[in-house]
């Protein structure tokens, strides 16, 4: 077999050719990382560790392999995740805005991933109808089993970690509704939109669903704007990464017209391109070019056709398209860009 290219190791040359050996049974594009994971798992194993962290190296690997599985036929589906409480009851008007979305949400042909508990995981299983769902669930010693909307569905996932549930919410969602919650939901916005401003997650909707009449997002919403935003915490720019709805109806719009114009991005080399569901001509071209101009290192905002590297990989070659040499610094302007696409896109 054709010596591999990388450079990480065991530090065993017999033990590294072994692993190539059993590398016959893999394909050859995913060779060199296959090498890597067993590599990895040697590494650990000869290494002056605790048994559990293999313990929780190998239980992780295991619950993401696994999820992987569940989600891969539903790859080409848009999903949106709902976070919120638990303690919410079923018939409370939290409950029920969180039901309303996921039909809503579900009617317009995407997916729903929430947590499998009660509360507000339940009225979004609930709205959408097991088909339409997938249950994200942590095992919890309060918390025996999954509601019973998601509990006897394939496409439930048991977890024992929080860190691999939340790779998998972040991995597998096109959208993202928050409802009242506790520590957790607060948690789950605070992570979600620091992935988002710093870059480590693709732009999406975020929306935070009060109840009407509610008050819970809204002073959310002031204290980050005065405590952050007045003291210089967070940039200016950064509060358009999240949208406060008062009504269901808000929230599905929200989500849905993200995607109105923008499709997905993907770096090719220093430039970031974007995607979209309609050409942009020169006009429009300058006229972006000059009001995103801080974000970009040099040069404007150009139409191009795929590149080879994304026809080598067969990632959306039929897609209109948009590049530039983004700064990697100012992610939030990346939301503002998708917002003017999509206001110059006619309704």
């Amino acid at each position: 077999m054709t010596e591999l290219s990388t450079r990480y190791r065991t530090g065993d040359d017999r033990l590294d050719a072994e692993i190539i050996g059993l590398l016959r049974h893999v394909d050859e594009a995913d060779r060199e990382l296959v090498f890597e994971m067993i590599v990895t798992a040697l590494r650990l194993s000869r290494e002056d560790n605790d048994r559990g962290d293999l313990k929780l190296v190998t239980a992780a690997m295991k619950e993401l392999r696994y999820s992987f599985e569940v989600f891969g036929p539903y790859r080409h589906t848009p999903k949106c995740t709902i976070f919120g409480s638990a303690r919410i009851k079923a018939g409370e008007p939290a409950y029920e805005c969180a039901k309303n979305f996921a039909r809503q949400i579900a009617d317009r042909d995407w997916m729903v991933i929430t947590g499998a508990g009660p509360g507000i995981m339940e009225a979004g299983h609930e709205g959408a109808g097991a088909d339409q769902s997938f249950g994200v669930n942590i095992m919890l010693p309060f918390e025996a089993s999954a509601n019973e909307y998601i509990a006897d569905d394939p496409k439930l996932i048991n977890f024992k970690y929080f860190f691999t549930r939340k790779v998998m919410f972040m991995k597998e969602s096109e959208a993202y509704v928050l409802l009242p919650g506790g520590f957790g939901t607060m948690d789950e916005s605070f992570e979600l939109l620091t992935l988002i401003q710093t870059g480590k997650t693709a732009p999406a909707p975020v929306v935070l669903l009060d109840e009407p009449g509610g008050t819970y997002w809204d002073h959310w919403y002031d204290f980050v704007t005065t405590e952050l935003g007045n003291a210089g915490l967070i940039s200016p720019d950064d509060m358009c990464l999240v949208r406060v709805a008062h009504t269901v109806e808000e929230a599905v719009d929200e989500v849905c017209n993200f995607y109105r114009t923008y499709h997905s991005m993907r770096f090719v080399g220093d430039q970031l391109v974007f995607r979209l569901h309609r050409p942009v001509g020169d006009d429009e071209l300058a006229a972006l070019s000059e009001e995103f101009a801080p974000m970009i290192v040099h040069g404007g905002i150009s139409a191009i056709d795929a590149t080879k590297a994304e026809i080598r990989d067969g990632d959306h070659v039929d897609l209109p398209r948009i590049v530039f040499e983004f700064d990697k610094h100012q992610w939030s302007m990346l939301r503002l860009l998708i917002d003017r696409l999509n206001a110059n896109t006619p309704a």
